[in-house]
């Protein structure tokens, strides 16, 4: 009884941990996205290559990820841990892209345009997480 009690307290405390508070916790949302690549060079963004579209600012090596305006509406806003097909490590939504855009995200890889160009224009799958929004009831 002990050990069941301790279990479940260890599993309210650890919600990626145990499956079945995961699912409670959030709901996983799953897209097939173009994904492209950007470095913060003036001629991709604008003026001010550094700092993103919600005022933080782009740094080498941080794994960050621009989103169209059309997956904000999905949930995928700002500060959003996402999984990229292909990368081992998440990402996190900072910026987001052009309004012309539609059903894409653009990963941010510093100033190394040869990386970004070999990774060129790919379909991928991403997963995240949308934690349930706190209601009040009667």
């Amino acid at each position: 009884m002990k050990i069941n009690y301790l279990l479940m307290v260890f599993c309210y405390f650890s919600l990626y941990n145990c499956n079945d508070r995961v699912e409670e916790y959030c709901q996983l949302k799953t897209f097939k996205v173009t994904a492209t690549a950007y470095n913060s060079l003036v001629y991709q963004t604008n003026s001010n290559p550094n700092i993103t579209a919600f005022g933080d600012s782009l740094k080498p090596g941080m794994r960050y990820l621009a989103v169209s305006r059309d997956l904000l509406d999905s949930g995928l806003v700002y500060n959003t841990q996402v999984k990229i097909e292909g990368f081992d490590s998440l990402y996190i939504v900072k910026d987001k892209m052009n309004r012309r855009y539609y059903n894409r995200i653009d990963i941010y890889m510093d100033n190394d345009i040869k990386r970004a160009k070999q990774w060129g224009k790919k379909n991928v799958v991403i997963e995240y997480c949308i934690p349930p929004r706190d209601t009040i009831t009667n």
